[in-house]
């Protein structure tokens, strides 16, 4: 028998779909729910929030439910066809290309297109810095002290207590604290394969994925991605049938450079494939808090029954990318991560992740999270009408849910070059062969939207479309 809840849900979501209400109408609140169906104040709130799980209604604090706007995506091209790609070396062109991203992003007072990085208005500074300089006041010894390889317990307590808000339920001695997601991401692979093995991802891939894949001497096979699900299922299955597959590493939500978000009836069917044919996965969620509008997407662990996900994050695109806090939930393969951990670098700094325990625990952080997340929608809007207003006509881009970067594809452009002649004056991007352990992706690139669009970054905008 249906709940009353999900018939009133139902009525609404028709109502919705045959044009009584438009994207961004207001919806009727819990009191016209009450009156129009004679139900329950609870009832009507759980019709509510069934229409938030739906994804056609948000809700705006002091405001009520409105109809959910579509962000779809311009489709960028995607990968022509998987394949294998020989062990990438040392020399390849990513390494002196992410440097030069990176070294620009010592002043945070100077927005970049290039390096995925906030603006200081979007972190939590003040807080931290007060936190910080706290826990080292009351901890006056165990701040200069090693911690534990597997962290602090006050913040393995305080992510567990947030777990669910990803959809995970997960036990403190279950968390492994790093020095920020990408060691948790390098730790989780190393720890499930050997060199020569060969990992599958998603294409475009984050850079720096490809550079841990080539420190650990692994292959990698590249599975193409769409702009807005994520990776392709139907691809990856061919993909584990016809090879030997140690593992499969990506993002789930918001992915960086797409901005892809991946449904959870495609989590659910990724991970029910991965553990037929017991394949690892390496998940890294760092922007899985960046949900412009309704609630967090779940984590692919969310729906893993057995251990084969190993979830990787951070909170350096939300708090502070400076304090190197990050974490990973291993499953079944705990014991070599904390081990990996202990012999990498013996433990992750003890103050700053009693500041991040303190931050999260005082409910903060999620009035933090309020503050920030329409802040990074209007810088992705923002950048999109100046990629609309500057750059050739035939210019596709995604246009994200999340995140804060932005995925583009100009028809017979060298990105490469476009990024060597913006660089000599002084603007930075990151260049889509970035992306690709097969070097593809000529005509395309990633923006940064980090930063409050400003005249300065209309005017590097205009000058990438000269």
């Amino acid at each position: 028998m249906t709940a009353l809840y999900e018939t009133i849900a139902d009525h609404i979501t028709e109502q919705i779909r045959s044009g009584v209400y438009a994207p961004g109408d207001r919806l009727p609140s819990v009191r016209r729910i009450k009156s129009d169906h004679g139900v329950s104040a609870s009832t009507a709130v759980e019709a509510l929030r069934l229409l938030l799980d739906r994804n056609l209604a948000v809700n705006r604090p002091r405001s009520g439910y409105f109809v959910a706007k579509p962000r779809q995506s311009k489709p960028t091209r995607r990968v022509p066809q998987s394949r294998v790609d020989r062990s990438m070396q040392a020399r390849d062109l990513r390494t002196p290309l992410s440097l030069r991203l990176n070294l620009g992003i010592g002043n945070p007072q100077r927005p970049t297109l290039g390096a995925a990085v906030q603006g200081p208005e979007l972190m939590a500074v003040t807080a931290m810095n007060r936190l910080v300089s706290q826990a080292m006041r009351l901890n006056p010894v165990e701040s200069h002290s090693y911690d534990a390889p597997p962290g602090s317990p006050d913040l393995r307590r305080a992510l567990a207590r947030r777990a669910p808000a990803a959809g995970m339920e997960v036990a403190p001695e279950e968390i492994v604290i790093t020095s920020g997601a990408k060691e948790a991401v390098y730790l989780s692979i190393r720890a499930v394969t050997r060199p020569g093995d060969t990992v599958a991802i998603e294409s475009p891939a984050y850079y720096a994925l490809l550079e841990v894949l080539a420190s650990l001497q692994l292959k990698v096979v590249e599975i193409p991605a769409d702009p807005n699900r994520g990776i392709d299922l139907d691809s990856l299955a061919g993909v584990l049938d016809r090879h030997r597959i140690a593992a499969v590493a990506l993002v789930s939500n918001f992915s960086n450079p797409t901005g892809s978000c991946m449904t959870d009836e495609d989590k659910a069917t990724l991970t029910s494939l991965l553990a037929r044919k017991r394949v690892p996965l390496v998940e890294d969620d760092v922007y899985g808090d960046l949900a412009f509008e309704g609630h967090r997407p779940k984590a692919i662990k969310a729906f893993d029954r057995d251990g084969w996900v190993l979830h990787c994050s951070s909170h350096s695109k939300t708090v502070s990318p400076g304090m190197r806090i990050g974490w990973c939930v291993p499953g079944r393969f705990l014991n070599q991560v904390e081990h990996l951990k202990l012999v990498v670098n013996q433990a992750t700094a003890t103050a700053p992740q009693l500041a991040l325990a303190s931050f999260l625990d005082s409910g903060r952080f999620e009035r933090h999270l309020r503050r920030i997340r329409p802040l990074f929608a209007r810088q992705v809007d923002d950048m999109i009408a100046a990629v609309e207003r500057h750059l050739p006509s035939d210019t596709r881009h995604t246009s994200p849910a999340g995140g804060h970067v932005l995925w583009l594809q100009v028809p017979g452009l060298d990105s490469l070059a476009l990024y060597e002649e913006a660089a000599s004056r002084g603007i930075h991007i990151a260049p889509g062969p970035l992306f690709s352990a097969g070097r593809r992706y000529l005509d395309c690139l990633r923006l940064n939207c980090g930063f409050a669009f400003t005249d300065e970054t209309d005017a590097q905008m205009a000058a990438l479309g000269e």
